[in-house]
């Protein structure tokens, strides 16, 4: 999967059916709201809750840092 793939658009979260944010090389899409990652394997993702795995805050520090701006969530007061 690559970022310009059209199917990233109307792929969803599993759980708050938000959008996902591929996670270059390509290897899992990410819900940086709920902080959970699906992994994409042989090209397909898999999108089912209890695939899903919740990530820890350094872990998703790091992931933002890597997201384009506009796939980021708005800044916590």
């Amino acid at each position: 999967m690559t970022p310009d793939d059209p199917l990233l658009k109307i792929l969803a979260c599993p759980i708050d059916k938000g959008p996902l944010s591929l996670l270059v090389p390509g290897d899992a899409l990410y819900n940086p709201r709920l902080r959970r990652r699906y992994p994409i394997l042989d090209n397909i993702p898999q999108l089912l809750p209890s695939c899903g795995e919740q990530v820890t805050e350094t872990e998703h520090e790091a992931i933002l840092r890597r997201l384009p701006a506009d796939e980021r969530p708005p800044e916590e007061p």
